[in-house]
């Protein structure tokens, strides 16, 4: 994966959390093989498997099982890495198991990029793709940035040939993550033409594009929930804004009321 491509002589950082194989269990603790940074293993004492009192060491861990640990001190002069179990809870676990998992299938895509373009992977490392590690985080991130925006590359400064066959093989391959939240519209119209003018008033709403969509849906009057689907938490909060600011801006300008509200 990417990281263990570019961590094959790191070491990690106390703190980090650290995708492992259990290589070897033992009374006393297990011996793991940490899967990001590439020949480093590390050890899990038995106190730091479980918080409770431990009988048998492999109900908690055994051979050949993936584990997220909690890096507790580093020591590269004696290759040393000691980490716990304990102090990684079930979130933070499925969380990492799923970067990790993402950084995999970067590796691969990274892969096919390389064989389009006629180069190795490494030579596709050394042309950009450490770059894009500085620039994005994780070579995954990268991929999806550029499923979310096309010109997600050229706005960080990227260009060359291999631009547009990254940009493709990302659209090829990555479903892009999206996030839904919604609120709440009071709408009330009370002319003659209330009905009419209401209903044109919530099709300002709506939208949808590649990467958000908003949606109106009829709670009964008279209230209305508008629904927005958008890459992340801040973009939909934006969004969600700005079509009920839409909405109100027409049902107003044209004597009727209106109020937002977020959160029922």
């Amino acid at each position: 994966m990417a990281g263990a491509r570019g961590k094959e002589y790191e070491w990690p950082e106390e703190g980090e959390l650290v995708v492992c194989s259990v290589s070897n269990v033992k009374n006393f603790g297990a011996f793991v093989a940490l899967d990001e940074y590439e020949g480093k293993e590390g050890f899990i004492h038995i106190a730091e498997v479980s918080s409770g009192w431990i009988k048998y060491i492999r109900d908690y861990v055994r051979e050949g099982q993936k584990v997220v640990c909690k890096v507790l001190r580093v020591d590269p002069s004696k290759g040393q890495v000691d980490l716990s179990l304990k102090a990684v809870n079930e979130h933070q676990r499925r969380e990492k198991i799923q970067e990790w998992k993402n950084e995999q299938k970067a590796e691969n895509l990274l892969g096919i990029v390389a064989q389009r373009l006629s180069k190795t992977v490494d030579a596709c490392w050394e042309e950009f793709g450490y770059d894009l590690l500085d620039s994005f985080g994780t070579l995954y991130r990268a991929f999806e940035e550029c499923v979310l925006d096309e010109d997600a590359l050229g706005d960080e400064g990227f260009k060359g040939p291999w631009v547009t066959t990254f940009v493709d093989v990302a659209r090829e391959n990555i479903v892009p993550p999206f996030v839904t939240i919604d609120g709440y519209l009071e709408a009330t119209d009370f002319s003659p033409e209330g009905a009419v003018r209401l209903r044109e008033a919530l099709l300002k709403a709506a939208k949808a594009d590649e990467s958000v969509t908003v949606k109106v849906q009829y709670i009964g009057a008279p209230r209305y929930r508008l629904v927005v689907r958008a890459p992340d938490y801040k973009t939909a909060e934006d969004e969600i804004q700005k079509a009920a600011g839409r909405v109100l801006k027409v049902l107003e300008g044209k004597g009727g009321q209106g109020k937002f509200h977020r959160k029922e």
